[in-house]
C-alpha cells in the first residue's frame, strides 16, 4: 500500500510537466492544422502565371484535359492517349510535347493545376 502511495506521489509531481507536454502538442496542432488551411484556401485561389495557359504545341488546357480523361474509355490505359489525342487531331509528336509541357506547368503553377482541376471535372 505504501509503494502505490509512493507512486502516486510521483505520479502528481510529473503532472505538471505531461500537462505541458500536451499543451505544446496541442499547440503545435493548431497551428499546422491553420497553415493546411492557408494551403487549401491557395490551392482553391490560386491564379494561373500570365502566360501559363496558353497551348503547348497547339493544345490548350481544355483540350489536353479531354485527352486525359478520354483513356477513361481505354480503363486509363495510359498507352492510349496517343490514340485519343489522334481522336482530336493532334499528332504523336505535337502530343508528346504537350502532354510534358501540360505536366510540368501543372506541377509548377497552383492556378494551372486548378484550372487543370475544374475541367477534368466537368468533360
Amino acid at each position: 500500500m505504501f509503494k502505490q502511495f509512493g507512486d502516486m506521489a510521483k505520479m502528481v509531481q510529473a503532472a505538471p510537466g505531461l500537462i505541458d507536454q500536451a499543451n505544446a502538442l496541442a499547440a503545435q496542432s493548431e497551428a499546422y492544422r491553420r497553415q493546411m488551411d492557408v494551403l487549401a484556401v491557395q490551392a482553391m485561389t490560386a491564379q494561373p502565371a500570365p502566360g501559363a495557359l496558353e497551348p503547348i504545341a497547339g493544345v490548350d488546357l481544355d483540350r489536353y484535359a479531354r485527352i486525359v480523361k478520354g483513356i477513361a474509355a481505354f480503363g486509363y490505359d495510359e498507352a492510349k492517349l496517343p490514340v485519343v489525342a489522334g481522336m482530336f487531331g493532334i499528332d504523336p509528336e505535337s502530343w508528346a510535347t504537350a502532354q510534358a509541357g501540360w505536366g510540368e506547368r501543372i506541377l509548377a503553377d497552383r492556378g494551372v493545376g486548378r484550372r487543370f482541376n475544374e475541367l477534368y471535372a466537368v468533360v
